[in-house]
């Protein structure tokens, strides 16, 4: 069986849960022919750029104006306009795709990202391929942008996110509740008090990991000045340089700043809670590890969103000023027992093997072809 997995690279979280479903697949199937692709690839340089950088110059330095997209293509009365406009944008730009999904007609298309599922449904549409399309959303609310009536399986993550489908006239039939796919690294089961001599952390202090994306931004040095006194901190950078070196310059005691890391399962398996924002893969993670929450800078939109799904849940709480941080912080390291009552709920929701699922859904043969 022939399968491509697509994603596009405006963001981490859209390759992450493709690479997961791909290395479900490699690691289960070994007859299938697999391949992982970026959908970005195969259109014009101008293009690509335009998307990856305008992504990430909207959400570091004009969060409004992503804000304003994200809710004006959104609307109801605007959306068979702004969707047309949008999908010609992208099938002018788009012809390589279509060239290789034309050429390569494969039994599956997975797709994490609304892009590569709009041209495969065109192309579905057209009949110019037969492939089955599962698009695979990677956060627990729906833009638009996502529904494409040449989809054959929503893969969605949660009940509230099928709802919202249902709500938008997706037959029930084409919508499966099997969570958001991350690495199986996040199932592993760890020994904190090993990790904890690894990393060299005290065990006898609470944890918080700080974490905030590829970017690094947000508050995090006020987060870290506030909390510095009273529980043990792990700061994550990433590509922020500078953040890294102002807070090494402090050389607070209980604080370990890092910059980008490819450990981020173990830095969670020896954290008591953390403080992040509320992408939909970094949920998952976080809720595969048992790992309460606080939100900050949230993405307008789809981080709003989730945010708000799981403080509904009573999971996670979404920070609006970090001056509430510190209080919240020292009522969870005072009172372990409310850190007890959010990680049971936590099992409740949480689907740590999404991406098996999405393997066993594709090759049981129930829609389409097995493996």
């Amino acid at each position: 069986m022939k399968i491509i997995i697509t994603y596009a690279s405006a963001g981490a979280g859209h390759f992450k849960a493709a690479q997961a479903i791909y290395n479900e697949f490699r690691a289960t199937d070994s007859t299938s022919e697999v391949t992982l692709i970026d959908a970005l690839d195969y259109t014009n340089d101008f293009f690509k750029q335009s998307y990856i950088r305008g992504y990430g110059f909207m959400i570091n330095y004009a969060s409004w104006l992503w804000a304003l997209s994200f809710y004006l293509t959104a609307f109801k009365p605007m959306r068979m306009l702004i969707n047309s406009l949008h999908f010609m944008i992208n099938r002018i730009n788009a012809k390589r795709l279509i060239d290789f999904l034309v050429k390569e007609s494969p039994d599956f298309i997975i797709s994490t990202h609304f892009l590569p599922s709009q041209v495969t449904a065109y192309l579905k549409r057209k009949k110019r391929i037969n492939s089955k399309l599962l698009t695979i959303i990677t956060d627990f609310g729906v833009h638009p942008f996502w529904l494409d009536e040449g989809v054959d399986i929503y893969v969605v993550a949660s009940d509230f996110t099928r709802q919202i489908l249902l709500q938008e006239g997706i037959a029930e039939s084409k919508i499966k509740v099997l969570g958001i796919p991350i690495d199986r690294k996040f199932l592993a089961i760890f020994d904190r008090e090993m990790l904890e001599r690894k990393l060299k952390l005290s065990k006898e202090k609470f944890t918080v990991l700080v974490i905030t994306g590829s970017f690094g931004i947000g508050p995090i040095e006020q987060i870290v000045d506030s909390l510095y006194k009273e529980v043990q901190i792990i700061a994550v950078c990433a590509k922020n340089k500078k953040l890294l070196q102002r807070l090494k310059d402090k050389n607070y005691p209980y604080l370990k700043a890092l910059g980008f890391v490819d450990n981020v399962e173990e830095l969670m398996a020896v954290s008591d809670m953390i403080i992040t924002k509320p992408g939909g893969l970094t949920i998952s993670e976080v809720l595969a590890m048992e790992l309460p929450p606080l939100f900050i800078s949230a993405i307008p939109g789809q981080e709003n969103i989730n945010a708000n799904f799981l403080v509904k849940q009573g999971i996670a709480k979404n920070i609006r000023n970090f001056k509430e941080i510190k209080d919240i912080v020292m009522d969870y390291k005072n009172n372990p027992q409310k850190l007890l009552t959010i990680k049971e709920k936590i099992r409740q929701i949480k689907k740590p093997d999404a991406a098996g699922e999405i393997y066993h859904a594709v090759c049981s043969g129930s829609i389409g072809p097995s493996c």
